[in-house]
């Protein structure tokens, strides 16, 4: 059974850091390149970070690049998402999934809330 379980999300200030990790259980994850997500109210989710399966490969979107920083653990069969200099517009709920060809593989975690606000 695929699990994907987020956490480390909070409410935030902004400028301020967070760092939010995902474990990963139930399918080949050192073989599985992974992605975070993030969804807020009235949008659609969108892909924040992505890392291949050696961690050599990274790629972010353009509105984190330079502040968020993905990396993995394939011993611990963890992905990790350091956020930093955060801003309002990074509020949302935030997702790890596996992905192939540009596609998530699995359901969607219970995902886990970041709120940034002063």
């Amino acid at each position: 059974q695929v699990r994907l379980v987020e956490s480390g999300g909070g409410l935030v200030q902004p400028g301020g850091s967070r760092r939010l990790s995902c474990a990963a259980s139930g399918f080949a994850f050192s073989n599985s390149a992974m992605g975070w997500f993030r969804q807020s109210p009235g949008k659609e989710r969108e892909l924040v970070a992505a890392i291949g399966t050696l961690a050599k490969l990274t790629e972010y979107a353009d509105s984190v690049k330079g502040r968020f920083t993905i990396s993995r653990d394939n011993v611990k069969n963890m992905v990790y998402l350091q956020m930093n200099s955060l801003k309002s517009e990074d509020t949302a709920v935030y997702y790890c999934n596996a992905r192939s060809r540009g596609k998530t593989v699995y359901s969607w975690g219970q995902g886990t809330q970041v709120t940034v606000s002063s």
